[in-house]
C-alpha cells in the first residue's frame, strides 16, 4: 500500500451485495427511529440511551461502507441488535403497563421489523 492509500479511507461499495444494501436500509432505519425517539425524551437517560443506539447503527452502516472489519461488524451487530429487541419488549412489556402486541404502536412496528430483517441479514452474512 502507498502512503496515500494508507492515510484516508473511502467508501467500499463495489463490494456489497444487495445482502448489504438490505441490512444498510434496515439499520438506518432503526437508527432514525431511535434518533427521533432520543431526541424526544432528552435530556433524560432513556433519551440518551435511544440517541446512543441510533449512532451505533449508523457507526455500524459507516463501518461496513468503509470496509472496515465487515465480518466483525456483522458479528457485533448480531448480539447488538437482538439486545434492542429484547430491551424494547422488557421495558415496554414484561415490566412495563402495556400489552403485547396490541400496544406497540407504528414506530415500535417500524423500529422492530427493521431490527429483525436486519438480524436476518447479519446472521446471512456470517455464514
Amino acid at each position: 500500500m502507498t502512503a496515500t492509500e494508507t492515510q484516508g479511507r473511502s467508501l467500499d461499495v463495489a463490494s456489497l451485495d444487495s445482502r448489504h444494501w438490505l441490512g444498510i436500509v434496515a439499520a438506518l432505519v432503526s437508527a432514525a427511529v431511535h434518533l427521533l425517539l432520543g431526541i424526544r425524551l432528552a435530556p433524560s437517560a432513556l433519551g440518551i440511551s435511544f440517541i446512543l443506539a441510533g449512532l451505533g447503527f449508523l457507526g455500524g452502516v459507516a463501518l461496513v461502507g468503509l470496509g472496515i472489519r465487515r465480518r466483525l461488524v456483522y458479528a457485533a451487530g448480531v448480539p447488538f441488535t437482538a439486545v434492542q429487541i429484547l430491551l424494547w419488549y422488557y421495558v415496554n412489556f414484561a415490566a412495563g403497563p402495556k400489552s403485547f402486541p396490541a400496544d406497540v404502536g407504528t414506530l415500535g412496528a417500524v423500529d422492530k421489523v427493521a431490527q429483525l430483517v436486519l438480524l436476518a441479514v447479519l446472521v446471512a452474512l456470517l455464514r
